[in-house]
């Protein structure tokens, strides 16, 4: 199964400067939990934003660098294509593509489901999720009021291809 996970605000927004411009801790836990075990897939900027690579989770980095480093359990490939086509081939795993911007706009084709947090305000950004398209189906929906440790209302939206 290949998932897109992202958390986007009403305008679609990701992020800014490489950070988030939220913070939603029970997002993060549901990230966790539903990644572990698993290959992320990312792009390289992405990648850059962690201090240190995810735990429990194989990382598949995409990059146009052909001499890019990496720590152990982090592979690089040119292209999500050759990502997929090796990973799929050797592993039974599911795959998460986790982003950025450019890589959920190259996966919206190859997705088999979209794991969307919507957070449901508007903010500045400089990379933004792309539209969901009528070939998506929402399949479930729940929705999270701010409270003390959540400043803004959010929604988890799990889509499956229609």
């Amino acid at each position: 199964m290949i998932t897109i996970i992202a958390a986007a605000g009403e305008n679609n927004s990701l992020g800014k400067d490489n950070n988030l411009v939220w913070h939603l801790p029970d997002d993060f836990k549901r990230f966790k939990e539903l990644t572990s075990g698993n290959h992320i897939l990312m792009g390289r900027k992405t990648f850059e934003t962690f201090p240190k690579p995810l735990p429990n989770r194989t990382h598949l980095i995409i990059t146009r660098q052909n001499d890019y480093s990496v720590p152990e359990k982090c592979f690089t490939f040119d292209s999500i294509q050759s990502a997929l086509d090796e990973v799929l081939e050797f592993s039974d795993k599911d795959i998460w593509i986790i982003g950025g911007g450019e890589i959920y706009k190259q996966s919206m084709g190859i997705a088999d489901r979209i794991e969307l947090t919507r957070v449901h305000s508007d903010f500045e950004a400089d990379t933004f999720f792309p539209e969901i398209g009528e070939e998506w189906k929402l399949v479930s929906e729940e929705y999270h009021p701010a409270d003390e440790r959540h400043k803004h209302d959010f929604s988890y939206l799990t889509y499956e291809r229609a």
